[in-house]
C-alpha cells in the first residue's frame, strides 16, 4: 500500500469520526426533547395529551421509515441551502441528524419507560413539578439506558455516514466506494471494512465503561 494511500485511509478516519461523533451530538440534542415528549404525553405519561402525542409520533414513525439513502438524496436541496453543498463529510451531518433524531427518540422514550414508576410516584408525592421530574428523576434514573442507547446509536450513525459516500459524502464509506468499487481495488474496501468494525468496537467498549461506572443499582 502507497504512502498516500495511507494517507487518504487516515483522513478518511477522522472524516468518519467526525460526522459520527457531531451528527449523534445533535441528533441527542433534538433527539432527548422529542424521547421526553413522547414519554411524558403518553397515556401513562405525567402531561397525558393524546393529540400531541400522536402528532409527533407519526412525525418520527414517518422519517424512521424512509430508508437513509433516500432520505439523503431527497433533502439535498435542504443540505444545500444549511450548508451551502451536498459534498463532503460537513454535508453529510444534515441528512445523519436528520435520520438519526427520530431513532434516536424513539431510544431516549424506551430508557425513559425503564424507569420505575415508583419513584415518579414518589415524587409527584412530595409535590414535584412535571419539570423537577423530568429533569431530576427521569433522565437521572434512566442514565445507564441511555449510554447503552448512545453507543447503540453510535453505531447506527456510523453504518449510515459509510453509506453517504454514495453521493459523495466523506469518510472510509466514500474511500471503500470510490477504490474498492469502482476502482476494482478489493484490498481497499477489505481494509475500510475493517477500519469500520474497530471503530464500532472502540464506541461500544467505551460505552459499556461508561454504563459500568454510572450505573449504581
Amino acid at each position: 500500500m502507497s504512502d498516500q494511500m495511507v494517507e487518504i485511509l487516515i483522513t478518511g478516519i477522522w472524516e468518519t469520526l467526525y460526522m459520527t461523533v457531531f451528527s449523534t451530538f445533535f441528533s441527542y440534542l433534538f433527539g432527548i426533547p422529542i424521547g421526553v415528549i413522547l414519554y411524558i404525553t403518553d397515556k401513562k405519561g405525567i402531561c397525558n395529551n393524546r393529540i400531541i402525542n400522536f402528532i409527533v409520533g407519526v412525525v418520527v414513525n414517518i422519517i424512521r421509515s424512509v430508508p437513509f439513502l433516500i432520505l439523503l438524496v431527497a433533502i439535498l436541496p435542504f443540505t444545500r441551502l444549511i450548508i451551502g453543498t451536498t459534498i463532503g463529510s460537513t454535508a453529510t451531518i444534515v441528512p445523519l441528524v436528520i435520520a438519526a433524531t427520530p431513532f434516536v427518540a424513539r431510544m431516549v422514550e424506551s430508557s425513559l419507560k425503564e424507569v420505575d414508576l415508583g419513584v415518579i410516584e414518589a415524587a409527584k408525592a412530595m409535590g414535584s413539578s412535571s419539570a423537577q421530574i423530568i429533569f431530576k428523576v427521569l433522565l437521572p434514573e434512566a442514565k445507564p439506558s441511555l449510554l447503552v442507547g448512545c453507543t447503540i446509536s453510535l453505531a447506527t450513525i456510523l453504518s449510515y455516514s459509510a453509506m453517504a459516500g454514495f453521493v459523495g459524502g466523506g469518510g472510509l464509506g466514500a474511500i471503500a466506494i470510490n477504490y474498492g468499487y469502482y476502482r476494482y481495488q478489493g484490498d481497499i474496501m477489505w481494509i475500510t471494512v475493517v477500519l469500520l468494525v474497530v471503530i464500532v468496537q472502540l464506541f461500544q467498549e467505551t460505552g459499556l465503561k461508561l454504563v459500568s461506572k454510572v450505573d449504581k443499582r
